[in-house]
């Protein structure tokens, strides 16, 4: 019946899900697995999903897994054997690494090496795009199926699931309306919405950019503390302000403002790299220590907003060549790099430093 959900439909649900503490079932064939987060799991789901299949797995990514020195047999996995008398303190111990530092040995850790690890790989994919930390809470079960059934379950199918979580879900704008702005009164906002539930993404339109001609653009993540905290510790606020203080002045432009929190990791996450950062590591050695690779965002997504909106070539506001080829892959032509050098600070010093050196930004 077309009532029943579509996959999108199902990973919308199984993230919310995780997010509560339910555990989900994922399914490959006759293997089938449940699967939590290990963030949000209590200690009575965890007692349930030790009584309902195999020994429960930690399923960690393999940045985790360095910080651990557990061994990712899997790539870009790791598999963390949970011992018999392990609780959720353990759990959220090889998860988080707030407390790395003064309790830096959490092993012995032993590693799964044997089996197909692409259901857990699913199981942590999903935590991560839910925004929590990127670590399951996996069993192995005979029937999943039944389980899903009995317990009111979310169940998907990994042949389903894999193309969606590694694709782009296509937007539809919702809306666009006028909104005068200090920097232009012949200011536009569209609204964009990604058909699997996730985050809207705006697009903000100054004056009438030409479509025939390359037009002013900039791709700006969502930055709750430098956006609207005005927070010294990046260069997002200024960098906003700038690109629209710009696109004023010349008359014409598009900014697309991404709600991709934290280079993707989401406003918490963001907060525990924070976190490590004031116990002195970077940006990058933050993220990898959570489990997150240097930068998640998606920025196929401006690509799609833009020709959407019908531009195919731009002069991109940008420091980061990253976006520039993303850009020229998704079929949208960068005919100018336009610098946009704001911000610099006592407090953000490091974070600059580090974003040149790692991440390649032009400083």
């Amino acid at each position: 019946m077309s009532l029943a959900p579509h996959i999108d439909e199902l990973l919308a649900r199984a993230r919310a899900d995780l997010r509560m503490g339910l555990p989900v079932v994922i399914g490959d064939g006759g293997t089938e697995v449940l699967a939590a987060a290990a963030e949000t799991l209590t200690h009575e789901r965890l007692a349930d999903m030790r009584k309902a299949g195999d020994r429960p797995v930690v399923a960690i990514t393999a940045r985790r897994a360095e910080t651990l020195k557990a061994r990712a047999y899997d790539g870009d996995l790791a598999r963390i054997v949970l011992p018999d008398d392990a609780g959720l303190g353990w759990i959220r111990a090889v998860a988080d690494p707030a407390d790395d530092l003064d309790a830096p040995m959490k092993g012995p850790l032993r590693s799964a090496r044997d089996g197909d690890a692409a259901l857990h790989r699913i199981a942590v994919t999903l935590a991560k795009t839910a925004r929590l930390l990127p670590a399951a809470v996996v069993v192995t079960v005979t029937d999943g199926a039944a389980i899903a059934a009995d317990n009111g379950l979310t169940r998907i199918e990994r042949h389903r699931a894999e193309p969606q979580l590694h694709g782009t879900s296509p937007l539809a704008e919702v809306v666009s309306a006028r909104l005068p702005m200090e920097v232009s009164e012949a200011g536009r906002l569209h609204v964009f919405r990604p058909e699997d539930g996730g985050e809207e993404h705006y697009a903000i339109e100054i004056g009438r950019p030409d479509r025939a001609r390359p037009v002013l653009a900039r791709l700006h993540s969502a930055c709750f503390t430098g956006d609207l905290l005005g927070s010294l510790k990046c260069d997002c606020g200024p960098q906003l302000r700038a690109a629209l203080a710009q696109m004023g002045a010349e008359g014409a432009g598009v900014l697309l403002y991404l709600n991709q929190e934290g280079r993707g990791i989401g406003l918490a996450n963001k907060m525990r790299a924070y976190s490590l950062q004031d116990q002195g590591f970077d940006t990058v050695e933050a993220n990898h220590r959570l489990g997150f690779e240097d930068d998640e965002r998606d920025f196929r997504l401006g690509a799609h907003i833009l020709r959407a909106m019908g531009f195919s070539a731009v002069r991109l506001l940008t420091n980061n060549p990253a976006k520039i080829a993303m850009m020229e892959r998704n079929g949208i032509t960068v005919a100018e790099r336009v610098p946009l050098q704001v911000g610099r600070t006592a407090h953000n010093r490091g974070y600059l430093a580090t974003k040149a050196k790692k991440s390649g930004h032009l400083l």
